[in-house]
């Protein structure tokens, strides 16, 4: 016991510990301190064409995708927004998924937005698509428009099956 308090008295008190201090120090930055920081940039997602489908915005009652109102759940897959009958996650299986794993060509990443948050399906119909060749992101609706809108803007091959979020994420 009386070696180790030594030692670590030793280390305390040492060199070493000041070059790690002062190896700390210089590895924090203020933000003045880097030019970096200092710069902002904005990048605006834009339609290249006008056949790409982007979600404008979403409400409880459903979504503006390219400036039409789609009251409900939805199916987008390039080129086309479709109603899709579903009344929550609970209704989402095989048969409710099957226009995405028959249309050609074949998505790459299907988004699942479920609503206002994330949740949990079942794994073995996420097998099922996979096997069909076709990833599955689930996310919550929010989360599901931003990222199909990135990757549409990125010209990738994906769709989405949005259901509305019952309420709206506050401002803060």
């Amino acid at each position: 016991m009386a070696l180790l308090s030594r030692s670590l008295q030793w280390f305390r008190s040492s060199h070493i510990t000041n070059v790690f201090r002062q190896r700390l120090r210089a590895c924090s930055t203020n933000v003045s301190d880097d030019e970096f920081y200092q710069r902002t940039t904005v990048m605006m997602l834009k339609r290249d064409s006008a056949d790409m489908v982007f979600v404008d915005s979403y409400s409880p009652m459903g979504f503006v995708i390219n400036g039409n109102s789609v009251t409900g759940p939805c199916a987008l897959i390039p080129n086309a927004i479709l109603q899709w009958n579903v009344r929550d996650w609970r209704d989402i299986n095989e048969e409710s998924l099957s226009l995405f794993y028959l249309i050609e060509p074949r998505l790459e990443l299907l988004l699942l937005g479920t609503g206002d948050c994330s949740r949990r399906l079942d794994s073995a119909l996420l097998k099922f698509m996979k096997r069909m060749g076709i990833g599955v992101e689930v996310q919550g609706t929010p989360n599901a428009c931003a990222t199909f809108n990135f990757l549409m803007s990125d010209r990738r091959t994906v769709g989405a099956a949005l259901i509305p979020p019952l309420k709206l994420p506050k401002d803060d």
